[in-house]
């Protein structure tokens, strides 16, 4: 894998000694190790990894913090329910093995959500050990274990459910799709991805920058789900290439796992001149078709003086990006205050690290251009937090006569993003609401009979964990539907978000 961490051995204590058990007094005492990472100056000016990986000393000592709880709240705060105590008891163990057979009969995509999973606000969230001090770092120890997994493939053996001869075909290969894609051919299904973009992996490959998910990762993880028997077909793009209809008479159920794309602008004056673009157009072009690179065959505008509107975890990364191509002020605008504040903690804090600064309580009002309509500036005007809104968070209000101008040459626009109409457009019979996601039941299934959704589509943007999750919960469902125990016995997905109007 592309971490710095030291290899683990496959079974045992580093010495090749068995350690004597820690009480749970000691194991508390243990403090929560720090991630290796790059420093921030230095980072700025590449796409490595910016996290390096813990180390197995780093590792093994983290293990020892988790005490094992008899209800491990850990697990209800994972929402593609990990049995968290049973990989760290394995990994503390030294059964290597153990560890990551542990972790990928629960969760298809390890290598990705120990990377980007917010844990902080999950799994660790809820770890009992936040009644005294700090949780145990659960997001760095799946990491270790699944890339220990990634390069030992050879050494885990394969679950891989009889053959049932029925064809599920998902729409999406992004964070959902791929997991209903694991779990249904774990199952026995035949499974068939189709994808609108020429590489698969949707926000994962597209939305994420190289820093934060490497592309041999995301690869990685889909090559070990088509050596499993998952087929996966790019540049077909549902809704043009195929109809919901068409593919309903090839497959015996479907999974719409198309996420959120379109992305939703300022309305403000100006928003259409020369050197504005949406996080999604940027993102896409430098993370999907390497605009990075000289050589690329698709070019990305490198602003000297750039400014990002929006503060969650988009709006970073597109704002660390644009450090990265070269930009010398590299600036987020953000409407509230540092508190609320959407992005992770952790990608706040490199943000800074990496010398981006933040204008908060700001909101854009007009983009200026010169004569030849390329961007110069941003006027904004200042705000002040009022009372709460909709969301529970505080209202900003203008502030009259706070005008002011930062002067830039590239403006991105990261304020969220919306369905696409393009696959709803093409089936009718598929039920919308107010806002264009998909509407779907408890088991995730649509108003089209053995066509089920999940994700952003049916949630509005969201998470990559929790599209993961709704990916999990509806190949149980979908299996049920095609052994014909409908409806399932068990637990229904988790209920979906209401998706809320653009912010």
């Amino acid at each position: 894998m592309t971490d710095a961490a030291s290899p683990a051995p496959a079974g045992g204590s580093d010495e090749g000694e068995a350690k004597a058990p820690l009480s749970n007094k000691e194991r508390m005492a243990i403090g929560r190790v720090s991630m290796p990472e790059q420093e921030g100056e230095a980072r700025a000016h590449n796409f490595g990894e910016v996290n390096l990986g813990l180390t197995y000393q780093l590792a093994m000592l983290e293990a020892e913090r988790c005490i094992q709880c008899p209800k491990p709240f850990c697990v209800e705060g994972c929402p593609v329910r990990v049995n968290i105590p049973r990989f760290i008891k394995a990994l503390r163990d030294g059964d290597m093995p153990a560890a990551a057979e542990s972790l990928l009969s629960d969760n298809a995509l390890p290598c990705v959500t120990g990377r980007v999973c917010p844990q902080e606000s999950q799994c660790e969230a809820v770890c009992i050990r936040t009644k005294k001090g700090d949780s145990v770092a659960i997001g760095y120890l799946e990491r270790y274990v699944a890339d220990w997994a990634q390069d030992n493939l050879d050494k885990l053996p394969s679950h891989i459910g009889a053959r049932t001869g029925k064809k599920v075909g998902i729409v999406g290969s992004g964070p959902a799709g791929l997991t209903a894609a694991g779990e249904l051919n774990k199952l026995g299904h035949d499974v068939t991805v189709f994808e609108a973009f020429h590489a698969p992996g949707g926000v994962l490959i597209y939305g994420i920058p190289e820093f934060r998910l490497p592309k041999d990762i995301v690869q990685a993880e889909v090559d070990r789900l088509v050596d499993e028997g998952v087929t996966i077909e790019v540049d077909a793009i549902v809704g043009r290439t195929y109809t919901i209809p068409e593919l309903r008479e090839t497959f015996d159920a479907l999974f719409l796992a198309v996420g959120a794309g379109l992305p939703v602008f300022m309305d403000v004056p100006g928003e259409n001149f020369k050197g504005v673009y949406s996080a999604n157009e940027y993102l896409t072009r430098v993370n999907l078709m390497g605009a990075w690179n000289a050589d690329s065959a698709t070019p990305v505008l490198h602003g000297q003086r750039v400014v990002v509107v929006g503060g969650g975890n988009v709006a970073m990364d597109a704002v660390r990006t644009a450090r990265r191509l070269g930009a010398a002020e590299a600036t987020i605008v953000y409407r509230r205050s540092a508190d609320e504040l959407p992005a992770r903690k952790e990608e706040v804090h490199h943000a800074i690290d990496e010398g981006v600064r933040f204008e908060y309580l700001t909101a854009p009002v007009e983009v200026l251009a010169d004569e030849s309509r390329w961007v110069t500036g941003l006027r904004c005007i200042r705000m002040e937090l009022g009372e709460p809104d909709d969301s529970g968070r505080r209202r900003p209000v203008k502030i009259p006569g706070s005008e002011y101008t930062i002067d830039c040459d590239l403006v991105v626009v990261a304020i969220g993003t919306r369905a696409n109409p393009l696959l709803t457009g093409s089936a009718p019979e598929l039920t919308v609401n107010e806002y264009g996601y998909l509407v779907a039941d408890e088991h995730g299934m649509t108003s089209m009979p053995g066509v089920f959704a999940g994700g952003d589509i049916v949630r509005g943007a969201a998470t990559v964990i929790l599209a993961m999750g709704d990916g999990k919960q509806s190949a149980k469902a979908i299996d049920a539907w095609l052994r014909g125990e409908w409806p399932p016995r068990d637990a229904a997905a988790p209920e979906a978000e209401v998706a809320a109007a653009p912010a």
